[in-house]
């Protein structure tokens, strides 16, 4: 707890069996009040483990894909009393030692979001992204940046942390279950005008690290952008999308 904030990790998990260990052991647990997993349907011993260390576990009977993890994860959140609520990815890809400063800068008050940015520090590719990630990544945020008017660095980390506000008042239920959850939810806070702040953050790629294929980046892509022309055109007001309605 952070004055009086409650502070909770989300992890979405899939076959994350192998890192999760690792990535528990670095999670400063003397400012996280609670740790929450969500298993989405993994064939390994994944939910097993996390029990054996103590994590709350919320298993789903199907797949129901990585935003629909999500969607679990910031449910659960919200029912357990979060005020600061942070997502780290368990197959360690990104470093769990930054949370105490993802929660700090927003229990400032300053910020309403806080990304950890793979891109800031220049030294994105010593932790072994592929080149082509790191093309698509610049040029996805470039548009990105372009057509929403935002100065990001990046829009593509899934090292994420928000104020409970952020998460009563964004539509992310209305997100899709697939990958482009990340990308949409990121759109709707920029769209909210709420605070965004972003830190340096580390990322290692390794055998047992989550990642997408070639094609299923293509598409991913394709729906970041077809987000950012939404965003825009509802700006406009040629559309209503179900996506930008608020509370």
């Amino acid at each position: 707890m952070i004055r009086k904030n409650k502070v909770i990790v989300v992890m979405p998990a899939y076959n994350a069996a192998k890192t999760l260990i690792t990535t528990y052991n670095e999670i400063p647990l003397d400012i996280v009040d609670e740790v929450l997993l969500v298993d989405d349907a993994s064939t390994d011993e994944t939910s097993e483990i996390a029990k054996q260390l103590g994590i709350n576990v919320i298993i789903h009977a199907s797949n129901q894909g990585y935003g629909g993890n999500q969607k679990t994860c910031y449910e659960a959140a919200l029912k357990a009393g979060g005020d600061i609520i942070i997502m780290l990815h368990p197959d360690y890809q990104y470093t769990p030692k930054l949370i105490g400063a993802m929660a700090y800068l927003l229990e400032s008050g300053e910020f309403d979001v806080v990304l950890g940015s793979r891109i800031l520090g220049g030294k994105t590719r010593n932790g072994g992204m592929p080149l082509y990630k790191y093309i698509f990544n610049r040029i996805l945020t470039l548009l990105q940046n372009i057509i929403m008017g935002a100065k990001l660095s990046e829009y593509h980390t899934g090292y994420r942390a928000y104020t409970r506000q952020v998460l009563e008042t964004i539509p992310w239920k209305e997100n899709s279950d697939d990958f482009v959850f990340d990308n949409q939810f990121l759109s709707q806070a920029i769209y909210k005008d709420f605070r965004i702040g972003e830190i340096t953050c580390p990322t290692k790629y390794f055998k047992e690290a989550s990642s997408i294929n070639f094609s299923r980046s293509v598409k991913y892509g394709l729906g970041c952008l077809t987000t950012a022309m939404i965003f825009r055109f509802n700006k406009m007001g040629i559309i209503k999308s179900r996506l930008f309605s608020f509370k």
